[in-house]
């Protein structure tokens, strides 16, 4: 079953094709599902439930339930939940950081979905909590780090994704903004690095229009995954799932050459 994902760590000089992602970014249960129908249909390897998107977030009951509406509707293509944060360019909500790690925990407990994404800028006890609870329900435990502003040195990123294993992170992820294809160059060099000296799979990404380049060629340096437009975008720089799927059609079939 596609819900049973395991990412793994690429062994040295690996070339692998990365999962493609793609977001759920509703602000209601009927957004959602109308999304949700539209890119199940696209098959991609796995789908992104955006909550800090959702009107309805403080309400615990109505998110399990839209949880259990979008694993009984995807046909078990696995599920990451996301909270993104306001400081790490999410939308604004109204919870929290306490409610968000209960609601985090009422999730969770439902056995229903594969990952959940949890940032780096955290509180230490907030993150423990999730490992914890992943341990015992079975979830994978992502760990992020976005900078909307800048993209840092490269032994900076490759920190931020060491601080992910250090963590306990199953995967670790960093997502950052360019100012020229020089950044975007950067960050691909440290998810090389990165993904040779960290035994743990790792996601990275140039966000806006020039970083698109990294959503195309990352799996090339290392990247596990990479996120794509299914139905609505979530970030800056996410391209259409097809047009990805033929330049990862064209890069896998040129690295294996």
């Amino acid at each position: 079953m596609k819900d049973s994902l395991q990412l793994t760590p690429i062994e040295k000089d690996e070339q692998r094709r990365p999962l493609i992602v793609t977001p759920l970014v509703g602000k209601d249960r009927y957004e959602l599902l109308t999304q949700l129908d539209v890119i199940v249909k696209k098959q991609p390897d796995v789908i992104e439930w955006r909550i800090d998107y959702l009107t309805d977030l403080h309400d615990t009951e109505v998110v399990v339930q839209i949880t259990e509406d979008i694993h009984e509707r995807s046909g078990n293509i696995p599920i990451l939940f996301t909270r993104r944060s306001s400081r790490e360019g999410g939308e604004n909500i109204t919870l929290t950081e306490q409610e968000v790690f209960d609601l985090y925990e009422a999730v969770v407990q439902t056995g229903l979905i594969w990952a959940i994404d949890v940032e780096l800028s955290s509180e230490q006890a907030d993150i423990d909590r999730v490992k914890k609870l992943g341990k015992v329900y079975g979830v994978q435990v992502l760990m992020s780090y976005h900078n909307f502003e800048r993209t840092p040195p490269k032994q900076e990123i490759v920190q931020k994704l060491t601080e992910a294993k250090e963590q306990g992170a199953h995967i670790g992820k960093v997502a950052v903004m360019p100012a020229s294809v020089e950044d975007v160059l950067t960050l691909m060099q440290a998810t090389q690095e990165a993904a040779t000296i960290l035994p743990i799979p790792i996601v990275t990404m140039s966000m806006g229009r020039i970083g698109a380049l990294s959503r195309m060629m990352g799996g090339a340096c290392g990247s596990a995954m990479t996120f794509a437009v299914g139905s609505e975008s979530s970030a800056p720089g996410q391209i259409p799932m097809e047009e990805l799927q033929a330049v990862l059609d064209i890069v896998e079939r040129v690295m294996k050459e």
